[in-house]
């Protein structure tokens, strides 16, 4: 017998095309987004099989907020590392 539920990397290609039409009404700028935004999903995918309780658009949701959060804690620790250095600077020249 064969697979009856397509699995979630099925499921991603086939959320990916259904918003095909919505990524050509996009900007080019903002298609390159979207595109990053679905490569950063896809990341995901194999954590996503364990949440199949939720659909998967959500989880696809989900995993793009995930890598969001993560560059903004890079940036913030990048933002803190400069934030040092220049107190650093400021205490040495004054």
């Amino acid at each position: 017998m064969g697979r009856t539920l397509p699995t979630i990397t099925q499921l991603f290609h086939q959320q990916a095309e259904a918003l095909s039409r919505f990524r050509r009404g996009l900007r080019r700028s903002d298609q390159l987004v979207l595109d990053d935004l679905l490569a950063a999903a896809q990341h995901h995918l194999a954590a996503a099989a364990y949440a199949s309780d939720m659909l998967p658009f959500e989880l696809f949701l989900l995993a793009m907020l995930l890598e969001e959060h993560k560059e903004l804690l890079r940036l913030q620790e990048v933002l803190s590392s400069h934030e040092k250095e220049h107190q650093r600077t400021e205490r040495l020249v004054d």
